[in-house]
């Protein structure tokens, strides 16, 4: 989901787009993916760093700065929010989690056509859903599920903040994106057009937001 922004980030900075969730533990977590991020960070001998998601890598960003606040530096958030599911938001993902690991990662390909504006691109998302792993599908819904509020965690940042936000995201509004600006100070850009994936679906509009607040 990152290729097509890849080559225009890396003219102003190194960038890392790691495999996730990898290693699955019990009970599903995203701050286990946040630790994991952690050792990734070790491993390369990065002590801080800009950190950005999209969408659940959103949710993982928030995991990340509940669990080494002290390894970001700037965070940029893509088609996420702070919120919490509510309590019909999260059984609909373990009732997904169950459905996907009786029929595969495929089951819940279903999911494409909310995920950009343009339906000619749903199915390039659609194989790449399909392609997972069901047990990581299975246990990223579960660990979706389960995350916390996060708003008091971005309300104590002191770090630069980049919200962007695609105009025609079916997912969530903009007011989420609105919520997550209002709560880090950050700057929002919302992309006219765009989905919910506005790396993959508005490419050069993502990087036109995102290259001039790098090179601050």
């Amino acid at each position: 989901m990152w290729d097509p922004v890849r080559a225009g980030l890396a003219e102003r900075a190194r960038v890392i787009t790691p495999d996730l969730p990898g290693d699955l533990v019990d009970p599903p977590s995203l701050e286990a993916v946040a630790v994991r991020l952690v050792g990734l960070l070790d491993e390369l001998g990065l002590d801080r760093c800009d950190v950005g998601g999209a969408s659940l890598g959103g949710y993982v960003l928030m995991a990340l700065l509940r669990v080494a606040p002290e390894r970001v530096g700037r965070v940029l958030f893509a088609g996420t929010k702070a919120v919490a599911d509510t309590p019909e938001a999260a059984r609909g993902r373990f009732e997904l989690a169950d459905r996907v690991e009786r029929e595969g990662a495929s089951a819940a390909a279903g999911m494409a056509p909310n995920l950009v504006s343009d339906p000619g691109l749903a199915p390039r998302l659609q194989g790449w859903i399909g392609e997972q792993p069901a047990a990581a599908v299975a246990w990223t819904a579960r660990a979706m599920a389960a995350r916390p509020d996060s708003r008091e965690t971005l309300r104590a940042l002191d770090l630069d903040a980049l919200v962007v936000h695609g105009e025609r995201d079916a997912v969530m509004g903009v007011e989420v994106a609105e919520d997550i600006a209002a709560l880090t100070g950050g700057q929002l850009v919302v992309v006219p057009g765009a989905g919910h994936l506005v790396p993959v679906e508005a490419p050069e509009a993502f990087l036109g937001a995102v290259l001039p607040w790098l090179a601050r």
